[in-house]
């Protein structure tokens, strides 16, 4: 066998993990380049900040889709080779993007982002597959923060080009970075067998019963889903918060905020050492409350920059470290359907962030900033109650 092909001897050297977490957090960053620019585009298309906000959840429909048929085949095909041809499709259904002249194109070319954006899951298995099995949880926490970076970067970046170049160039520069990827993956990354020799509809059959067969899968895939719908609330509607008074910012300051939530996100290479020695479960306990926690600030200081700085670093260190903590917990399952379980927390975590998504942009024109932390404030309650009475079960 030759050495590209042997997955057992194969390292995970610097220079792997660094493409791979720099691939991981461009990757991703595609998901949510729309978001700051949603005012934009409702100018651009006249079209109510509500209706713009659907297209961030097409995105998400996409994403979650990807999940469930894509990132399953990675148990079945070569991971670098599926890689490279879905690389092909980001670049086309960006460039779609950056071209729609109508807003079915853009909310077509949106789901089809999201569709083909599923490369980072691919990855981050990858990397556990690669590491050494005492070393998991800092490597995935190490390419976690390079995907976490990526998602709040990605806020940043967009809106100060949607301030200077319009919207439509993001779109554009975009496909350019996910082309110099597509090099790098393809010179540097190993390529890794698959473990799974059966049919594609048995594959896909396969995750029902491994989700039946693993309750801490779904009981991550349960908080993973509640936080992300948290997460996808409020990163979806502030845009329109800062568009009003007291702020009357545009897409610029809202992508500042990306920045500001990265500094929750650099906790995530923390958190996966962590997790390799602590107790996961009470961590876990912890980073919950922080997610509550900070919906409750937001609540208290809507009219407040610097209350809504706090209550973004706070929550984004807590969805960030719950995500970790329950990708180390899944990742420890079952090493031959790594993949297939990541599929089923993500995918579970995805649908999750398209409802928040969702219920945000209907409930905005009724109750505002209100209804959004009264979202919040009940789906984190929610994910905290259930993890502590699944903890109390654990105890008897």
């Amino acid at each position: 066998m030759s050495a590209v092909s042997s997955t057992h001897h194969q390292k995970l050297t610097p220079i792997v993990l660094w493409v791979m977490t720099l691939a991981t957090g461009l990757v991703v960053a595609n998901i949510y380049y729309n978001q700051p620019l949603l005012g934009d585009i409702a100018t651009s298309f006249h079209i109510s900040n509500g209706e713009a906000g659907q297209l961030a959840m097409f995105t998400q429909i996409g994403y979650a889709t990807g999940l469930l048929f894509i990132i399953p085949l990675a148990d079945m095909f070569r991971r670098k080779r599926l890689m490279l041809v879905d690389f092909a499709f980001v670049v086309a259904s960006l460039l779609l993007a950056a071209s729609a002249q109508q807003v079915w194109v853009l909310a077509l070319s949106s789901f089809f982002i999201g569709l083909t954006s599923v490369i980072p899951q691919i990855l981050v298995a990858m990397g556990a597959h690669l590491a050494n099995p005492q070393e998991r949880g800092k490597k995935i926490g190490f390419i976690m923060s390079g995907l976490l970076i990526g998602i709040l970067l990605s806020r940043t970046v967009s809106g100060f080009v949607g301030e200077h170049f319009g919207w439509r160039a993001m779109f554009y520069i975009a496909a350019g970075l996910m082309l110099v990827m597509w090099l790098l993956i393809a010179l540097v990354v190993p390529e890794v067998e698959p473990d799974y020799k059966g049919s594609y509809s048995s594959l896909m059959q396969s995750l029902v019963s491994i989700t039946r067969q693993e309750p801490k899968l779904r009981l991550a895939a349960f908080r993973g889903a509640l936080c992300f719908a948290c997460f996808s609330a409020f990163w979806t509607t502030l845009v329109f918060l800062l568009r009003e008074p007291p702020f009357n910012q545009g897409s610029a300051v809202a992508g500042a905020f990306g920045l500001i939530g990265a500094f929750g996100a650099l906790a995530a290479s923390f958190i996966g050492r962590l997790s390799d020695k602590a107790d996961t479960n009470r961590l876990i306990t912890y980073t919950l409350i922080l997610v509550l926690a900070s919906f409750v600030l937001f609540a208290v200081f809507s009219h407040s920059l610097a209350g809504l700085v706090i209550g973004v670093i706070l929550m984004d260190m807590g969805v960030q470290a719950t995500h970790i903590s329950n990708q180390a917990i899944i990742f420890s399952l079952n090493a031959n359907a790594r993949n297939r379980i990541n599929t089923v927390y993500m995918v579970s975590y995805f649908v999750g962030g398209s409802a928040g998504t969702f219920l945000a942009a209907k409930i905005w024109g009724s109750y505002h900033w209100t209804g959004v932390c009264a979202i919040g404030i009940t789906l984190s309650a929610i994910a905290l109650i259930v993890h502590l009475l699944s903890l109390l079960k654990k105890d008897r």
